[in-house]
């Protein structure tokens, strides 16, 4: 099936989650874990990378990153490449040791980046690792330790987080430790970590706005990655609905008319969620857009969209519909 391809372009703030395949533990030990902050801190010196924030669990792990030079597809092949080798060989085993590809999200700064930062810290004490806030300022595999003044790690922006809350370390880091104290009884927030749910009072919250499931932001923030030209082919939006809905019809052998009536046929369903896909989910449309051509409801629109993109994965001759 195909894949839809990460957003990665220089500079942008990337939140990137690796999980263990079958959830399996990926650090048998500490030795483990400070082979992979060597290589890890030693990628990010070498390649100018910027981490903000870091946690490592048992089977997965969490990175903040904002590459400048290095793609983050470059960044992320040799650091779990070079991992999983030593690990192998290590612990006498074979075969993959991450879960297919890494997941990346990327964030908004100005909204989003100390709330990253509190989410990917507390991690440790929220999945029991660590008893209470007094042990995670110790926790040696997480980049909290290091913001409170108790650890180094080559390549981790500290300064940065800490200028958001006053200009003298010593205050800065009290408040920043106190900001991490309050998140505690917020509980685990998804949306954070990539598992926004598109609810029905979700979705009407969006209204018009374009949503993608790559990017943590707003749709303002979306409309501006949709001008970088480096992420031109991965964020289309040249292509426009009439035509989306002109090229579905001829595929599907349907007159674009009966989209809007009340038709149960099983083809004008499909066809419905083949435009509904290709028109938001990848042309990057709003859902209010694209239900008043089909007449349909904006949760409406969502759910045809999760039911053409099993049509695309299995047809991917479909996303030639919006090629340019």
């Amino acid at each position: 099936m195909p894949r839809t391809a990460r957003l990665d372009a220089p500079d942008l703030l990337q939140h990137v989650i690796v999980r263990g395949v079958e959830r399996c533990d990926i650090f048998g030990d500490d030795n483990d874990r400070s082979r992979f902050v060597g290589n890890l801190s030693g990628l990010l010196v070498k390649t100018g990378t910027e981490c903000l924030a870091w946690a490592l669990m048992s089977n997965h792990f969490h990175l903040l990153l904002r590459p400048r030079s290095t793609p983050l597809a470059t960044i992320m092949r040799r650091l779990l490449t070079g991992y999983a080798i030593y690990f192998n060989l290590r612990h006498n085993r074979s075969g993959h040791l991450f879960q297919n590809r890494y997941k990346s999200i990327v964030c908004q700064e100005d909204a989003y980046l100390l709330e990253l930062v509190r989410y990917i810290h507390l991690n440790p004490l929220r999945a029991g690792l660590v008893k209470d806030l007094a042990a995670l300022d110790n926790y040696p595999w997480s980049g909290h330790m290091v913001i409170m003044g108790k650890g180094i790690m080559e390549g981790q922006i500290t300064d940065e987080i800490l200028a958001l809350f006053g200009k003298r370390k010593r205050k800065a880091r009290a408040k920043y430790r106190q900001f991490i104290a309050d998140g505690i009884a917020m509980g685990k927030r998804a949306e954070l970590g990539g598992g926004r749910k598109m609810t029905k009072s979700a979705l009407e919250e969006l209204g018009e706005e374009p949503y993608d499931a790559r990017v943590l932001g707003s749709g303002d923030f979306i409309r501006e990655l949709q001008q970088r030209r480096e992420l031109v082919a991965d964020l289309p939006r040249t292509v426009e609905i009439g035509e989306i809905v002109t090229g579905v019809c001829h595929h599907f052998g349907i007159d674009a008319e009966i989209l809007r009536r009340n038709n149960r046929s099983a083809t004008i369903a499909v066809a419905r969620g083949v435009i509904c896909y290709l028109a938001v989910r990848r042309a990057g449309h709003s859902g209010v857009e694209v239900g008043k051509l089909l007449n349909l409801q904006r949760a409406g629109v969502s759910v045809a969209a999760e039911r053409g993109e099993k049509m695309v994965q299995s047809n991917p001759k479909l996303l030639a519909l919006i090629d340019e």
